[in-house]
């Protein structure tokens, strides 16, 4: 790495990894926030976007936020870190979200008489420098910090990922100064409204102006579904042949080698893993569904709910209304865990004799875990609208229960039914499950979208693959 790279400490930066630029090499940032150690689902996606650049020939610069800052929001683990390239180099920036600032030592005089009258001011500011509430005020920060980075140690390629979709305000300063050629990677994008449906906001409206100017000169853009990308194909028709769907997928090592056997005599563990980022009514839907087929079904009656995933953040993490319902229902066999770490995940789902699957949203909503659990083999129990793209890609597992919404009667016949197909699942069954989960393996859904962008961007096909190990 670059000795001016490594003075960046100095402005209170830190750079993390000892890995150098290759002689030759043409020259990626990656502005990721949420890249490892950061405890988010993001983070394996913004992982295997970022080795897949190496291994398409690409020096990898990743900008992201410092690790404190995820320590306070959802947490870290480290060994999302471990699969990282070690050729891979991270700049961490001081930001972080003040909002959720527990040390009352560091509030204003301002905020300590009067918390939510400072949150709302805040929330304003932030919106006067960019159209997204809490993270607005970071544009000023993310555009020097990508200015300098690529004054000091240029820049071929800008890889963006969003949220936060401030990150758009560095990419689009990179390319007016420098005319670095950028790919986004969207994700769920921004302006539609993946859970309610339909459009956030207009292409008149401020935000509308700032996603138009990004789509306008992106090489590439990223999608993480076919519903939300054909929303974007009818937004901005000129831009179709750019527009991409490249799947969240799965990773092999979070999907258990071997299914343990059921058993029904000592009841069975159903398993939820995952954020609880969805409604507490949800949530309480699910537990009246369990509590009534508990008392209809004697196999359910002997079986136990395990709930593991993050529940809130900051001061929130495990203080919500989640978790009142889920110390409520301990009486019904429900237990919550806590979080898993990545290493530890293959092993959790081994324990479990059912997954469970509950999402938010509608036909735009896919999930990175839905993939996980078509790929287990096993038994996966659909808590989540009847109309959504997660059912597209369960269609056709031999081990499936449907969706029935979240009407608590058809729920509970589904939660009898899945106790049943854990019991009565044949190797067969589970291999066809399997083999219809293998086509979303991670590295299948980015590596070729990473190679379209290096032959976009290079005029040529990418380097050869056979550093990336």
């Amino acid at each position: 790495m670059s000795s001016r790279i490594r003075s960046v400490t100095r402005r209170g930066w830190r750079v993390v990894g000892s890995g150098r630029r290759t002689p030759g090499r043409p020259h990626a940032y990656y502005l990721a926030i949420g890249f490892p150690p950061a405890a988010k689902s993001c983070a394996y996606r913004m992982r295997e976007t970022a080795n897949q650049l190496y291994a398409h020939g690409w020096d990898v610069t990743v900008v992201t936020i410092r690790q404190e800052s995820w320590e306070r929001e959802f947490g870290l683990d480290h060994t999302l870190s471990d699969a990282v390239h070690p050729a891979v180099r991270i700049v961490e920036l001081p930001l972080a979200r003040t909002d959720i600032e527990t040390d009352i030592r560091q509030y204003s005089d301002e905020r300590s008489r009067d918390p939510q009258g400072w949150i709302k001011e805040s929330r304003a500011k932030d919106l006067e420098v960019f159209p997204e509430m809490v993270f607005g005020s970071w544009r000023p920060v993310l555009e020097e910090a990508m200015l300098w980075l690529h004054r000091h140690d240029p820049a071929d390629l800008l890889v963006t990922t969003c949220v936060p979709y401030v990150n758009i305000a560095a990419t689009l300063r990179l390319w007016d100064e420098a005319k670095v050629p950028y790919a986004v990677d969207f994700r769920d994008g921004w302006s539609i409204d993946v859970v309610g449906g339909g459009e956030a906001f207009t292409k008149d409206s401020e935000a509308g102006r700032w996603e138009s100017r990004l789509m306008a000169n992106a090489t590439k853009f990223w999608l993480v579904n076919e519903p939300i990308a054909q929303h974007y194909r009818d937004r901005y028709p000129d831009m179709a042949d750019k527009i991409e769907v490249v799947r969240n997928g799965f990773d092999t090592d979070s999907v258990p080698s071997v299914a343990r056997t059921p058993d029904p005599e000592g009841g069975l563990t159903f398993g939820y893993l995952g954020s609880v980022n969805f409604k507490p009514d949800h949530l309480a839907a699910m537990l009246d569904a369990w509590r009534l087929a508990r008392k209809t079904d004697p196999l359910v009656a002997r079986s136990r709910l395990d709930i593991r995933g993050h529940i809130g953040a900051g001061s929130a993490r495990e203080d919500t209304a989640h978790m009142e319902l889920l110390r409520a229902a301990a009486a019904d066999g429900v237990t919550f865990g806590g979080p898993v770490a990545k290493a530890k995940v293959a092993e959790t789902y081994g324990s479990w004799d059912v997954l469970v699957l509950m999402l938010v949203g509608g036909r735009f909503v896919t999930s990175g875990k839905v993939y996980e659990v078509l790929s287990s083999g096993m038994p996966v129990l659909s808590v989540h609208s009847r109309d959504h793209d997660a059912s597209n890609v369960l269609e056709g597992s031999p081990l499936w229960t449907g969706a029935v919404g979240l009407e608590v009667e058809p729920l509970a016949e589904n939660i009898c039914r899945a106790a049943r197909m854990a019991v009565e699942a044949t190797d067969e069954q589970r291999a066809e499950a399997r083999r219809l989960g293998a086509r979303f393996e991670r590295t299948a859904q980015v590596d070729p979208a990473v190679a379209r962008l290096t032959a976009a961007v290079l005029g040529q096909p990418s380097a050869s693959k056979e550093n990336a190990a």
